[in-house]
């Protein structure tokens, strides 16, 4: 599966092989070193392990470092994007393929300006966010990854078409662009701002795929967290405006993050493993802390889902698609059935302004789900054959203006765009 860091990377390596005349992007608010809470005594071995367990999830290295059916951390994933597809490296103690002859600055080193003892890494693994990593919660994550059972499994050499092949061509983009800050989208003083602070810039990297880019892929510092394209999708708008526009509050956003599951609907796509292997493991107070982040100090009021807007006629049109296809899941209302599928009514894929993700999980559909505890949604499937350009299009609309409260602008040339791209699964919520 494409990992959202393949996005980040496609747009970040949108530059000539030589860089080294541009002026460099502008500084954001310095991440005070408190916020990473350091434990209050020296630890020993083990509690030192179990915290580097715990921060290793909370910055989702398995996502790109744990194929699948593979060893844990061994590397393989592909990440595929429009300049070759790269492959997440071996990251186990193993010797020759892996990291074990690494030292604790060799990888403090390598999260913190992208280069490793041999060789300059690319920016799909997102360094620019790792920067802020506190040297302790560097050494933490070194311990637990050193404990790990040596895999000797091969890297895959990166497939790249020139000039991207050129590494050569990172130490350029690092000189420009490579920053200790990154610029906040919400305000905030409180302890639990902070710790959030720390969790979405520094461990989970929010910005690489919520950020939209500049001039050769640097991070538009003028739009923290706005939403960015990503191929077929769009990874949302995750400022506290854009949230409380799709009806989210902090308790929806801290279950979402805990479970993946909210009023809002679920997780899904690139979204999902987010969850699976990330977030559903943050202590309470972490998912407290991390939605407090987003949504700032005073979150701005959830807004209501606005009064439907299409016309009387695409309503017809579109409301008897829904109910051949998708009310016997979704529920003759779009009120969503528990533990089937999520509701349609002011789901947050509906409600947000950009179609595509709507569009593409339409098309595509979604693999069944399973979520923390019992709860699971079923898989649902797509409709890329059984609908043409403009039925699906009438679909859309219906669900956007009925169900998310936005304009019916769906047009069937939209729809024919995203059927013949390939690209990403949908970036969920």
């Amino acid at each position: 599966m494409m990992r959202r860091l393949a996005h980040h990377l496609s747009r970040a390596l949108a530059l000539p092989a030589v860089v080294l005349t541009l002026a460099a992007c502008g500084n954001g608010p310095e991440i005070p070193p408190a916020a990473d809470h350091p434990p209050a005594q020296a630890l020993t071995d083990a509690q030192k392990i179990e915290r580097g367990r715990y921060l290793a999830r909370a910055a989702d290295c398995a996502a790109c470092h744990t194929a699948p059916q593979g060893a844990s951390f061994a590397g393989g994933v592909p990440l595929a994007s429009p300049f070759g597809t790269f492959y997440g490296t071996n990251i186990t103690p193993d010797k020759k393929h892996g990291i074990g002859q690494w030292s604790a600055d060799d990888f403090y080193k390598a999260l913190h300006d992208g280069v490793t003892p041999d060789k300059h890494l690319y920016p799909a693994m997102p360094y620019t966010s790792y920067r802020g990593l506190s040297r302790g919660d560097s050494d933490a994550i070194y311990a637990y990854l050193m404990q790990l059972k040596p895999a000797a499994v091969p890297n895959k050499p990166h497939e790249l078409s020139f000039p991207y092949n050129i590494r050569l061509a990172m130490a350029g983009w690092n000189l420009l662009f490579l920053k200790d800050q990154l610029p906040d989208a919400s305000k905030g003083q409180t302890d639990a701002w902070l710790r959030g602070r720390y969790l979405a810039n520094a461990l989970g990297h929010c910005a690489e795929c919520h950020t939209p880019r500049a001039l050769m892929g640097r991070l538009d510092s003028a739009l923290p967290l706005k939403g960015a394209a990503l191929a077929r999708v769009a990874a949302p708008d995750i400022t506290p405006e854009g949230l409380a526009a799709r009806g989210w509050t902090l308790e929806d956003l801290r279950s979402f993050f805990g479970t993946g599951i909210a009023p809002q609907g679920s997780a899904f796509g690139e979204m999902y493993p987010v969850i699976h292997l990330s977030t559903q493991y943050l202590k309470p107070d972490d998912l407290t802390a991390l939605a407090t982040y987003l949504l700032g100090d005073t979150p701005p009021a959830p807004k209501p889902l606005p009064a439907p807007s299409a016309d009387a006629a695409r309503k017809v049109e579109g409301h008897q698609q829904y109910l051949a296809l998708c009310a016997g899941c979704h529920g003759r209302e779009g009120e969503g059935k528990p533990h089937v599928a999520v509701a349609m009514h002011g789901n947050s894929t509906v409600r947000y302004a950009d179609a595509n993700n709507l569009i593409v999980s339409i098309l595509d559909g979604i693999e069944a789900q399973k979520f923390p505890g019992h709860e699971a949604m079923q898989d649902m499937p797509g409709f890329a054959r059984e609908l043409d350009d403009a039925t699906l299009a009438q679909l859309a609309n219906y669900l956007r203006s009925v169900h998310g409260g936005q304009p019916a602008d769906v047009t069937p040339a939209q729809v024919k765009a995203l059927r013949v791209t390939s690209g990403a699964a949908p970036h969920g919520n």
